[in-house]
């Protein structure tokens, strides 16, 4: 599969019977063992950079891009803290819950909705955060989304991505990553030495990084500064 394959099934998943699970997984509602392990690991990540952002005095008024928002997990309490946030999903249906969600919290002007795939995102953002998109990407494609990304954020880029390890290669190979059988999407897994080196390279220094794990989830995220 080329890039724009997987991007189209990407869409079509999150479209379809992709959306129904991950609305759950993201939610707060009844799911199964592995649905919850998934949810209380992407949480841990989202909860992880919602505490470095809070802990910036500057946050209120600071814009921020969410690239890949998914149904605004970060989003909306990013917009709570005083953020100007632009959040973009490749699935409509996803921005479509994002919005609702926000609209009954008494945020239905901040964040800013749009459906959009990485590869089209324009502007200037203080600061840019992508999480669990990557795992979306090839290597050299991932790469070219770091460069990409990089020409958006003027301050801070976070990304977080599934880290290519023995371990997390069996994992996936045995079927135990994003397991299920509504599972349409492929799954990559990236080298965290090739992620920082693609940072490095586009002018940025690790800031902090942190690592989520539970039995079905694992992401590392990495927090880069302009140097």
């Amino acid at each position: 599969m080329n890039v724009v394959d997987d991007k189209t099934v990407v869409r079509e998943y999150f479209n379809a019977t992709g959306f129904d699970r991950w609305r759950r997984i993201y939610g707060d509602g009844d799911v199964n063992k592995v649905q919850l392990d998934i949810r209380q690991g992407h949480q841990q990540t989202v909860e992880t950079v919602l505490g470095w952002l809070n802990a910036d005095p500057n946050l209120p008024g600071l814009t921020v891009c969410d690239a890949g928002c998914g149904v605004g997990s970060l989003s909306i309490p990013l917009a709570q803290a005083g953020a100007i946030v632009y959040a973009s999903d490749i699935s409509d249906k996803m921005v479509g819950e994002a919005k609702e969600r926000a609209a009954s919290l008494g945020q239905s002007d901040n964040p800013i909705f749009a459906v959009q795939d990485l590869e089209s995102l324009e502007g200037e953002y203080h600061t840019v955060v992508c999480l669990d998109v990557l795992i979306h990407y090839p290597q050299e494609q991932a790469m070219e989304m770091i460069s990409h990304l990089s020409q958006l954020a003027q301050s801070r880029l976070i990304l977080s991505f599934a880290p290519k390890t023995i371990a997390y290669t069996l994992l996936k190979k045995i079927g135990d990553f994003f397991p299920g059988p509504s599972k349409a999407t492929r799954a990559y897994l990236h080298r965290e030495a090739e992620i920082v080196k693609a940072l490095e390279a586009n002018g940025w220094a690790i800031e902090r990084n942190d690592m989520s794990k539970t039995r079905f989830y694992f992401s590392r995220v990495l927090e880069a500064v302009q140097r």
